[in-house]
């Protein structure tokens, strides 16, 4: 997932100049994962800004939270978070300026709650941003039955509280959707 092969795949600091990110802003990173975006979304919101890496397998909140300390990431803070449940997320609400959420949709088997859980953490006029697999790709990403398409992601985003901005290019396999927060 993280091959950079001729910019075929996601690159997190050519996909996030889509994200209009600025300077001091709340940001988080739903599904953090290994952390693949956070050097990115650290440089973005700066020293007054922050970053939470949110993630539902401890293990890798842990590794977020060292890796964060070793690359001297100060504004990223690591937190355990479980989107498919009510207040799973411990982020009050309103409070985020922007979210993404990379290659995470098609894992999350209770869509619904968790998109308005994330509704929940973002302020009125906030960002929301998508990226995911437009095919199962060579054994990589989502088995073919399991791709959430775009069209599929932009009516339950609409449907909870997000109205569609733009699409923005994300990688040659994946699709990236722009959501503003009503």
């Amino acid at each position: 997932m993280n091959t950079l092969i001729g910019g075929r795949f996601v690159v997190p600091d050519v996909v996030a100049t889509h994200f209009h990110i600025k300077e001091g802003d709340l940001v988080a990173d739903f599904g953090a994962g290994s952390g693949f975006f956070l050097k990115t979304l650290s440089k973005s919101v700066g020293e007054t800004g922050r970053v939470f890496a949110c993630e539902i397998q401890k293990q890798l909140v842990e590794k977020i939270g060292e890796l964060s300390r070793l690359q001297g990431l100060m504004n990223v803070h690591p937190l355990w978070c479980d989107l498919e449940e009510e207040n799973g997320i411990k982020i009050g609400n309103g409070e985020l300026d922007a979210a993404i959420l990379v290659n995470t949709l098609f894992l999350i088997e209770e869509k619904e709650i968790a998109i308005k859980e994330i509704a929940r953490t973002i302020r009125a006029g906030g960002n929301f941003f998508v990226i995911d697999w437009t095919e199962s790709f060579s054994g990589m990403g989502p088995q073919p039955g399991h791709v959430i398409t775009a069209e599929t992601a932009t009516a339950l985003l609409e449907s909870n509280g997000f109205v569609f901005e733009r699409e923005f290019p994300a990688g040659d396999h994946h699709y990236g959707l722009a959501f503003k927060r009503v």
